[in-house]
C-alpha cells in the first residue's frame, strides 16, 4: 500500500484514486439530464461555501478520498449547471467528455509545449488543429496566417489589439492619440484588453447600432473622419461576430471595405459565434468574416469544450508574432538543435511562455468524433433558436403579452414582456425579473437577463435572454423553455391582479 503522505502514489494507489475519482466524474455527468438547471447561488451557495470552508490540513485530510468526493459533491451542487441541456444563460459551455480525457492525458504526460523543440510533434498536432481552423475562417497558413490557443477569448482579444496596436505605433509607448472603435454591444472584455493594452480609455468611441444591434458602417464613417479631422489616430475597429446580449453580427463586408479604406486593422471578436463557420448555414451568416486582419473565438463555448480554451487567429502572423516574441540566453539550448521543418512556436505568438498542452484538449475530440459531428451539433443550435423564436412569435400572435427584442442571428435571441401604456421603467423592468424568477424557479431551464433599449428610446430595460449552445440541448428542452414561460406567463398574470 502507498503511503498517502508521498506525492509519489504506486500504481495500486493510482488506480484506486482513479477509479473513485473517475466514478465521482461519471456520476456527475449522468446525472446531467436530471439535475436542475439552476443550481444553489446566492445567499444559500455562499452559505455552503462556508460550510465546506476548512483551513489546509498538514497531513491527507481524515476520511481520505471519501470524505473529500463529499465535500466536492457538496461543492458542485453551489453552482450553476452550466453543463446541463436546460442551461441557455449567458452563453452555455457543453464540457465534452473527451477533452476531460484529453486533460488527464495531457498533464499525466506533461509535456512542456511554450517551445516547439521542446516537443515538435505534440505542437504539430496542435498547429494541424490551428491550420484547420484558420481554412474554416477563411485564412491561409501557406500564406502566413497563424494562429493561437489561449485560455479564452478575453486573451485572445488582448493579444490581438496589442498586435494592431504594435502594427500602428511599434514601441514608440505614445498611444495618447491612439483611436479605437467599438459598438455599444461590445463585449466588456474588449475595453479590458485596450486599456491593458496602454490605449486610454476615453480613446475608446463607442458606435451607435442599427435595429438589429449591429454596429452602423456610417456613424462609424462619420466618427473616424471626425477623429481624423482633429487629430487622433485612428487604428483598430473591434467588431463583434454574435455579441452577448443579442447574438448580432456586425455587417461585416461593409466593415472590411471602410477598414481597407481608412487603414484600419479589423478584429472580430467571434468568442460566441466564430464557431458556427464550421456549419453552412453559419458560414453564410458570417459572410465577410475571413476579411479581417484578426478572429478571436472560444472553442469552449462554441465547439462545447470544457472552460478555458480560447483561440486567436491572425492572417499576417508576422505581425502577431512581432508583438509577442522576445528573445533570452536561457532559451538558447533550443537553437542548438536543427529546427528545419519545426511547428510554429507557440510562445512566440502570445504571451505565455509556460503553458500546458492546449492543442489535446481540441484535436483528440476532432479524432474521436471528426468534425462532422462538430458541424451538426451547430446546425442544430442555429435551428433550436429559430425553434424558440418561433414558439414566442406563435404566442404572441395569439396574444400573449409579449415582445421580441430582435430576431436571432445565431442562436441567441432576447424577449421580454410588452409595456403597459404608461408604465414606467422600474415597474416595468419589475414586471420582466419576476417573469424570468418563476421561468428559472421550475429548474428545467436557466435563462439570464441583460438590459435593452426600448422601442421609444427613453432607456433601456431588463430584457430576459435564451442561449443555446450545449450539445445536451436539443428540442425538447426548447419544448420545455416554452412550456414554462407560459406557466410563469399565468403566475405573473395572478400576481398582477392579486
Amino acid at each position: 500500500m502507498s503511503d498517502e503522505r508521498s506525492l509519489e502514489p504506486d500504481a495500486r494507489q493510482r488506480a484506486a484514486w482513479l477509479e473513485q475519482f473517475g466514478g465521482f466524474a461519471l456520476a456527475q455527468l449522468d446525472a446531467l439530464s436530471s439535475a436542475p438547471a439552476v443550481g444553489i447561488v446566492g445567499a444559500a451557495g455562499n452559505a455552503i461555501a462556508r460550510e465546506l470552508s476548512a483551513p489546509i490540513p498538514e497531513g491527507p485530510l481524515p476520511g481520505g478520498a471519501a470524505e473529500i468526493l463529499a465535500r466536492l459533491e457538496r461543492a458542485v451542487t453551489a453552482s450553476l449547471n452550466a453543463p446541463g441541456p436546460g442551461y441557455m444563460a449567458y452563453v452555455p459551455g457543453g464540457g465534452l467528455y473527451a477533452t476531460a480525457l484529453a486533460d488527464l492525458i495531457s498533464n499525466c504526460v506533461n509535456r512542456y509545449t511554450g517551445q516547439s523543440s521542446a516537443a515538435p510533434a505534440l505542437c504539430q498536432l496542435e498547429d494541424d488543429v490551428l491550420r484547420w481552423l484558420a481554412s474554416s475562417f477563411g485564412y491561409d497558413y501557406d500564406d502566413g496566417a497563424r494562429g493561437l490557443l489561449t485560455t479564452g477569448g478575453s486573451m485572445a482579444n488582448f493579444s490581438a489589439i496589442a498586435a494592431a496596436r504594435h502594427a500602428r505605433f511599434g514601441d514608440s509607448g505614445d498611444y495618447s492619440r491612439a483611436l479605437a472603435y467599438v459598438s455599444t454591444q461590445s463585449h466588456h472584455c474588449v475595453a479590458k484588453s485596450l486599456r491593458l493594452a496602454g490605449i486610454p480609455i476615453k480613446n475608446v468611441r463607442v458606435i451607435a447600432t442599427d435595429a438589429a444591434f449591429r454596429m452602423d458602417p456610417e456613424a462609424l464613417a462619420r466618427q473616424v473622419r471626425a477623429d481624423r479631422a482633429a487629430g487622433g489616430e485612428p487604428f483598430l475597429v473591434v467588431a463583434a461576430a454574435g455579441t452577448t446580449n443579442t447574438g448580432a453580427i456586425d455587417p461585416m463586408p461593409a466593415l472590411a471595405e471602410l477598414c481597407g479604406r481608412e487603414r484600419l486593422w479589423l478584429h472580430v471578436d467571434a468568442a460566441y459565434g466564430g464557431a458556427f463557420v464550421l456549419c453552412d448555414e453559419g458560414r453564410r451568416r458570417l459572410a465577410g468574416i475571413a476579411r479581417a486582419e484578426s478572429i478571436a473565438f472560444d472553442p469552449h463555448k462554441g465547439m462545447f469544450l470544457p472552460y478555458g480554451t480560447g483561440c486567436l487567429l491572425v492572417r499576417d502572423g508576422a505581425a502577431l508574432r512581432a508583438v509577442h516574441h522576445v528573445g533570452a540566453d536561457y532559451l538558447q539550448d533550443f537553437d542548438a538543435h536543427d529546427r528545419r521543418g519545426e511547428p510554429p512556436n507557440p510562445a512566440e505568438y502570445g504571451p505565455e511562455l509556460s503553458r500546458g498542452f492546449r492543442g489535446l484538449r481540441l484535436w483528440l475530440p476532432l479524432m474521436l468524433h471528426g468534425a462532422g459531428a462538430f458541424r451538426r451539433a451547430l446546425a442544430e443550435k442555429l435551428a433550436l433558436a429559430e425553434r424558440a423564436h418561433e414558439g414566442l412569435s406563435r404566442r404572441i400572435e395569439a396574444g400573449a403579452p409579449l415582445e421580441l427584442v430582435a430576431r436571432p442571428q445565431l442562436s441567441a435571441l432576447a424577449f421580454r414582456l410588452a409595456r403597459a401604456p404608461g408604465e414606467s421603467l422600474a415597474s416595468w423592468g419589475a414586471r420582466n425579473t419576476a417573469l424570468l424568477d418563476a421561468i428559472n424557479r421550475r429548474a428545467r431551464v436557466f435563462l439570464s437577463s441583460t438590459n435593452l433599449p426600448t422601442h421609444e428610446r427613453d432607456g433601456q430595460v431588463l430584457t430576459l435572454r435564451v442561449c443555446v449552445l450545449s450539445f445536451r440541448s436539443h428540442a425538447r428542452h426548447i419544448d420545455q423553455l416554452l412550456e414554462d414561460l407560459d406557466a410563469a406567463l399565468l403566475e405573473t398574470r395572478a400576481a398582477d391582479r392579486a
